[in-house]
C-alpha cells in the first residue's frame, strides 16, 4: 500500500508530521482530519518525510523577491468585493450548513463550496476560508479577515456554534435569520416599484409635452392677439423658464449646493437624529418605519441570543446592524444598565421608544426564563403587522399617483384647451 508523509497543525497552532499507509492522497486527507489535524502537506514520493522537506524548500526557494515583486501589481490591482445582498448570504449558508449536515468535515466542505454557484460570494471567499481553517485558525476567525462579506452578527454566531459543538444548527438559524430580512426587504422594495414607475411615466410625458408639444402651440398663440386665459400664461411661462439654458444651469448649480448641504448634514450626529426622528414620526410612513425598526431589532437579538451569544455582546451587535440613531442609543442605554444588573425591559421602558406591547412581551420572556423566545414573538408580531401596513400603504399609493398623474395631465390639457377655445370664440365675433 503506498505511503504518504504528512506536515499538519494541530488547532493550537502546534506542527506534526508522520507518514500514513492509505490508498490514494484524498484517503490521506480524510484520515488526517479525522485525527483532528490541519493538513499543510501530503506527498507520496517515496514515502519519506524528506521529500516534504524537499517540496517546502523548493516552495519557499520560488518565493523569491523577484517573484514577490511580479505578484505586487496584482494584489494592488485586485477589486474590492462588493457586500453580498441578503438572500446571497442566506443561499452561501445554507450550501454550507446542508454540507456539513452531510457529515463532511469543515475542510472538506469549504472545498466543495468553492466549485459551488453562490452568486454574490465567488469561490475565493471558500477558498481562503479553507486555507485559513487547515492553517489551524477556526472558521470564525477565519471568517474575521473578510469584514467586507461576514458582519459581526456571522462571525458572532458562527463563533457561539463552534463553541457548542453545534455549528450545522447554528448556520442553518443564520440562513433563516437572514432568509427572513431578505423577505422583508423584498417587501419594501415591492412596495416602492408602482408608484416610482408611475411617477417616472408621469414626469416623461410632461416633461416630453413641455419640450416638443407646448412650443409649437405657443406659436400659434403669440401670432394671435387674442388675450389668453390664466392657465395658459402660466403655462407659457412655466415653458419658456424650462426652455431657457442659463435657467438649467442655474437649478442645476442650486440642486448640487442644496445636495451638498444636505448630505453634509446627514453626516453630522445631530442631523442624522433629527432624520431619523422625522423617519419614525413622518405620516403614514413613520408607522411602516418603526414596525421594520423593532422587528429587526427583536430579529436581531433573538437569533445571537438563541444561539448562545452572550447578551452584552448581543446588545453591542444588535447596536451596530440598527440603522435608525435614536434606537441605536436606546440599545446602549440599555446595554449599560445591563452591565449592571438590570433587566433588558426596564431600561428599554425608560427609553420611551419601544411600544409597551413590546415591553410587556419582554417582561414575560424575563420572569419565565425564555427572553429569545419572546423576542422571537415579537418579531413575529411586527413582521406580520409590517406586512398588512405595506400592503395598506401600497393600496393607498396606487390611486394617490393616478389622481396626481391625472391632475398634470389635465392640467396640461386644459391650459391648451381653454386657449383654443378663447381663440375660437374671437374668431366667431
Amino acid at each position: 500500500m503506498p505511503q504518504f508523509a504528512y506536515k499538519a497543525k494541530r488547532r493550537t497552532g502546534e506542527m506534526v508530521q508522520g507518514v500514513l499507509d492509505v490508498a490514494d492522497r484524498a484517503a490521506a486527507l480524510s484520515q488526517i482530519e479525522r485525527l483532528g489535524l490541519f493538513p499543510v502537506m501530503v506527498d507520496a514520493s517515496k514515502g519519506s518525510l524528506a521529500a516534504v522537506e524537499k517540496a517546502e524548500k523548493a516552495k519557499s526557494k520560488d518565493a523569491s523577491p523577484k517573484s514577490k515583486a511580479v505578484q505586487l501589481p496584482a494584489i494592488f490591482g485586485k477589486r474590492r468585493q462588493r457586500k453580498p445582498k441578503l438572500q446571497e448570504l442566506a443561499t452561501f449558508t445554507t450550501q454550507l450548513s446542508n454540507l456539513l449536515k452531510c457529515g463532511m468535515p469543515l475542510t472538506v466542505a469549504l472545498q466543495s463550496m468553492s466549485h459551488l454557484e453562490s452568486k454574490g460570494i465567488p469561490s475565493d471567499v471558500s477558498k481562503e476560508l479553507r486555507q485559513e481553517v487547515m492553517e489551524g485558525r477556526s472558521l470564525s476567525d477565519a471568517m474575521g479577515k473578510q469584514p467586507h462579506i461576514f458582519s459581526d452578527l456571522y462571525r458572532n454566531m458562527v463563533q457561539a456554534g463552534e463553541q457548542s459543538g453545534a455549528l450545522t444548527e447554528v448556520l442553518k438559524r443564520l440562513a433563516d435569520h437572514f432568509e427572513r430580512f431578505a423577505e422583508v426587504q423584498s417587501r419594501f422594495m415591492s412596495a416602492l416599484i408602482y408608484p416610482c414607475v408611475v411617477a417616472s411615466v408621469g414626469v416623461v410625458i410632461i416633461i416630453f409635452f413641455m419640450t416638443f408639444m407646448l412650443p409649437k402651440f405657443m406659436s400659434i398663440f403669440t401670432g394671435l392677439s387674442v388675450p389668453l386665459p390664466l392657465a395658459t400664461q402660466i403655462l407659457m411661462k412655466i415653458s419658456t423658464f424650462f426652455g431657457s439654458l442659463t435657467n438649467w444651469i442655474i437649478m442645476g448649480l442650486v440642486g448640487a449646493v442644496l445636495g451638498v448641504l444636505w448630505v453634509r448634514f446627514k453626516a453630522t450626529p445631530d442631523g442624522k437624529r433629527k432624520i431619523d426622528s422625522w423617519k419614525m414620526n413622518a405620516p403614514i410612513v413613520g408607522k411602516v418605519v418603526r414596525l421594520n425598526l423593532f422587528g429587526q431589532f427583536a430579529r436581531t437579538l433573538s437569533t445571537l441570543l438563541v444561539n448562545g451569544v452572550p447578551v452584552l455582546t448581543a446588545l453591542k451587535i444588535t447596536e451596530a446592524i440598527v440603522p435608525n440613531t435614536m434606537v441605536k442609543e436606546a440599545i446602549a442605554r440599555t446595554r449599560e444598565q445591563v452591565t449592571d444588573g438590570k433587566t433588558i425591559a426596564q431600561p428599554l421602558a425608560q427609553s420611551k421608544l419601544f411600544p409597551q406591547l413590546m415591553i410587556d412581551l419582554l417582561k414575560i420572556g424575563e420572569d419565565t426564563g425564555d427572553v429569545p423566545g419572546a423576542l422571537q414573538n415579537i418579531a413575529d408580531t411586527y413582521e406580520n403587522e409590517l406586512g398588512v401596513q405595506l400592503r395598506v400603504l401600497t393600496n393607498l399609493i396606487e390611486p394617490a399617483m393616478i389622481i396626481l398623474m391625472a391632475i398634470g395631465v389635465g392640467g396640461l390639457l386644459f391650459s391648451i384647451l381653454s386657449a383654443m377655445f378663447a381663440i375660437t370664440s374671437s374668431l366667431n365675433r
